[in-house]
C-alpha cells in the first residue's frame, strides 16, 4: 500500500513525470528527490513521508527514467534535470520550496540551490553526489561508462540476476538483507530493473555517466559551495560505503551556515536504515528555517 495520498502524471519539459503527494495541500511545500539507478519515490521515501507530511505539503517525484516517469529521450544531465525541477515547482505553484535530495537527488538539489537560490527555502542533502573532484577508480569507471552499450548491457544482466540485485541493495543498507521491509524493497527494485530492461535504458543514469571525466569529475559542485545562499542540512550514514565522509566534511566546511549530522547505524540509504532519525533531523531543520532561525554550526550529533 502506498504511503502517498495521491498520484499525478504530468508532462514537464517534454517528458512524463509522476508526482506523489501527501499532507495538507496548503502546507509548506517539501519536494523529495530520490537517488540514481534503481531508486524511485515509492522506494526511498516510503518510511519518511508519513512523518514529513504531518503539517507539510510533501511532493515526491519519480525523476526521469525512474518509476512512472517514462519514457524520456535525450541526455538527462545535471542541467536538464535542474530544468525539470524548476518546471515541477512551477507546476505545483511553489514560488520556493524546501528540497530534500538523496545521492543523485542530493546533487540535483544542491546544483539547483546554487543556481536558483530564490526558489529554495531550505536545502537538505543526504549523501549527495557531485561534491568530489576525483572518485575511486576514476579512469576505469570513465572507461566503463564510455564503452558503447555497456550500461545497457549491465541493466539487462542485473534484471536477469535477482541475487546480484539483492547483494547490491544489501551493501547499501547498514543491516543488509535483515533491514525491516527488505522483501518489499526488493520487490520495488526488481520492478525498476525490469522497467529499465523493457525500455532499453542503461543501469546508470545519464547524470552519473556525464559526471565522469577520465581524470577528474566533470560535475563537481564543491568549488561553488562558498556561494551557497540558502540554509543547508547535510546528512550522512556512518556506514556509507559510496560517498566519502571526507568529501562530505569538506563540502560542509565550504558551505556558509551548513550543518552536518552523522546518522549512526545507517549506510548509504539512510532514509531506509533510520527513517525515524532521518525524519526527525529534517523536520527540526525545516522548523528552524520556517521560523526564521537560520541554522548555524552547532556541531555534529543525532537524536538517539
Amino acid at each position: 500500500m502506498t504511503v502517498f495520498d495521491t498520484c499525478e502524471d504530468v508532462t514537464l519539459r517534454g517528458g512524463p513525470i509522476r508526482l506523489y503527494r501527501a499532507g495538507p495541500p496548503d502546507g509548506p511545500p517539501v519536494v523529495l528527490l530520490h537517488g540514481a539507478m534503481y531508486d524511485r519515490a515509492e522506494l526511498l521515501w516510503r518510511h519518511v513521508t508519513p512523518r514529513l507530511a504531518a503539517g507539510r505539503n510533501v511532493v515526491a517525484v519519480d525523476l526521469p527514467r525512474h518509476g512512472g516517469s517514462r519514457p524520456w529521450t535525450g541526455v538527462l544531465d545535471q542541467a536538464r534535470l535542474e530544468e525539470v525541477l524548476e518546471a515541477l515547482l512551477d507546476h505545483i505553484g511553489a514560488e520556493h520550496a524546501h528540497l530534500v535530495g538523496h545521492s543523485m537527488g542530493g546533487g540535483l538539489a544542491l546544483g539547483f540551490a546554487l543556481g536558483r537560490p530564490g526558489r529554495v527555502r531550505g536545502l537538505v542533502v543526504s549523501a549527495p553526489g557531485g561534491i568530489d573532484d576525483v572518485r575511486p577508480w576514476q579512469f576505469l569507471t570513465w572507461l566503463y561508462l564510455r564503452t558503447p552499450g555497456m550500461p545497457r548491457l549491465t541493466a539487462a544482466w542485473l534484471a536477469a540476476s535477482p541475487g546480484l540485485l539483492r547483494a547490491s541493495m544489501a551493501r547499501s543498507l547498514a543491516a543488509g538483507g535483515r533491514t525491516p521491509g527488505f522483501v518489499e524493497i526488493m520487490r520495488l527494485v526488481a520492478a525498476e530493473a525490469e522497467a529499465k530492461r523493457r525500455h532499453r535504458e542503461g543501469a546508470l543514469d545519464d547524470w552519473q555517466i556525464t559526471s565522469y571525466g577520465p581524470r577528474r569529475m566533470r560535475l563537481n559542485l564543491a568549488p561553488r559551495l562558498p556561494g551557497l545562499a540558502v540554509p543547508s542540512l547535510w546528512l550522512y550514514g556512518r556506514r556509507d560505503t559510496l560517498v566519502d565522509e571526507r568529501a562530505m566534511r569538506r563540502a560542509v566546511a565550504a558551505a556558509p551556515g551548513a550543518r552536518l549530522e552523522i546518522i549512526e547505524d545507517a549506510g548509504h540509504l539512510a532514509p531506509l536504515d533510520r527513517p525515524d532519525v532521518f525524519a526527525e533531523l529534517v523536520l527540526a531543520f525545516l522548523d528552524e528555517v520556517d521560523a526564521g532561525r537560520t541554522p548555524g554550526r552547532p556541531g555534529e550529533g543525532q537524536p538517539s
